[in-house]
C-alpha cells in the first residue's frame, strides 16, 4: 500500500484488502462503492461474526470494517475476539454504527480500533480511517527535532489490557519500542519514583488513582514535573476535560487511539 503523508498528496489504497463485516447486501454494496471512490479494489465479505474470525484466520486482511449488530455477536465482541488471538490482534478494525450511545460504543473504543464511523458516513470521514490504517501498517518512524526516536522511553498507562496492547501497537508502528506498562495511576507513579521517562501516555477513567490525579500528582509531587503528559480519553463531558487540561496534562487524544491523531500529538509535545 503507497501512501504518502496524511495531508497533501493523494492516498493510494489500491493494495489494500479489506473484509467487510456486514449482513444487509444493500449495506455490503453502498459501502463497496463508497471504498472503491476512493481506490480500494480488494473487498471480501462476511456475513457474522463467526464467519469474520475464520477469514480474518485465514486471509489476514490488512482492514477489517464490521456492522456493529450481527446476527451471532456485536461488533465490539468480534473486536474483542480478534484482540484476544495472538494470531489476528494486530487486525486494523472500523465500525461502521448508527448507534449513539456513549457506554456501548466505550467498550469498542477500549479495544482499539482505528476508527467508529457513523452510519451514514461522509466519504472524508472513510478516507481519515484508511489513512489511519495504512500509516499503522508501514510503520514509519517518528520525526522529532529533540529527541531520538530509538530512546523515547515512554510509560503507558491503562487499567485495560486491550487498550493498553492497541497504544503500544501504535506507539511501535511509529518507532518507539521502550515502552513500559502501568495498570493505575499508583503503579505509574511507582513507576516514575525509580525510573527516567520522556513520555507519559495515560488513560483518565481508571481505579485507586485515575489520569487527573496522576497528572497532578507528576506535576506537583514527582520528579518529573515537566514530562509531556498525553490524556487518552472516551471522555465527554466538557466540564471533566476542562478539569484534566487545567490539571497539566500537554495534550488529549481521543478514543479510538487512531495513528493519525497521535502522531500529530506525540510531534508537537516532542519537538
Amino acid at each position: 500500500m503507497q501512501v504518502s503523508g496524511v495531508e497533501g498528496m493523494a492516498m493510494d489504497f489500491s493494495q489494500m484488502r479489506v473484509l467487510l463485516v456486514e449482513a444487509s447486501l444493500t449495506q455490503q454494496r453502498i459501502i463497496k462503492a463508497r471504498l472503491m471512490e476512493l481506490g480500494v479494489q480488494y473487498v471480501t465479505y462476511a456475513q457474522s461474526g463467526q464467519e469474520a474470525l475464520l477469514a480474518i484466520r485465514q486471509g489476514s486482511p490488512d482492514l477489517v470494517i464490521s456492522n456493529m449488530y450481527l446476527s451471532d455477536m456485536t461488533g465490539t465482541e468480534l473486536l474483542h475476539e480478534i484482540r484476544l488471538d495472538t494470531e489476528t490482534q494486530a487486525t486494523p478494525f472500523i465500525l461502521i454504527s448508527g448507534e449513539r450511545n456513549w457506554h456501548l460504543l466505550d467498550g469498542i473504543r477500549q479495544a482499539g480500533c482505528v476508527a467508529i464511523l457513523p452510519k451514514p458516513f461522509e466519504l472524508n470521514e472513510l478516507k481519515y480511517a484508511l489513512t489511519a490504517t495504512v500509516n499503522f501498517h508501514r510503520k514509519q518512524s517518528l520525526s522529532l527535532s529533540s529527541y531520538c526516536v530509538d530512546d523515547l522511553n515512554v510509560l503507558v498507562v491503562d487499567d485495560s489490557t486491550m487498550a493498553r496492547n492497541h497504544m503500544m501497537r501504535v506507539l511501535r508502528s511509529m518507532g518507539v519500542d521502550r515502552l513500559t506498562e502501568a495498570t493505575n495511576g499508583v503503579e505509574a507513579a511507582r513507576y516514575l519514583s525509580e525510573h527516567y521517562f520522556d513520555l507519559v501516555v495515560t488513560d483518565y477513567n481508571m481505579p485507586e488513582m485515575d489520569g487527573e490525579k496522576l497528572t497532578a500528582y507528576i506535576r506537583e509531587n514527582s520528579g518529573q514535573q515537566t514530562i509531556p503528559i498525553i490524556m487518552v480519553t472516551s471522555e465527554e463531558s466538557e466540564s471533566r476535560l476542562s478539569a484534566v487540561m487545567q490539571s497539566g496534562v500537554s495534550a488529549i487524544c481521543d478514543k479510538p487511539f487512531d495513528p493519525n491523531t497521535v502522531r500529530t500529538l506525540l510531534e508537537e509535545v516532542l519537538s
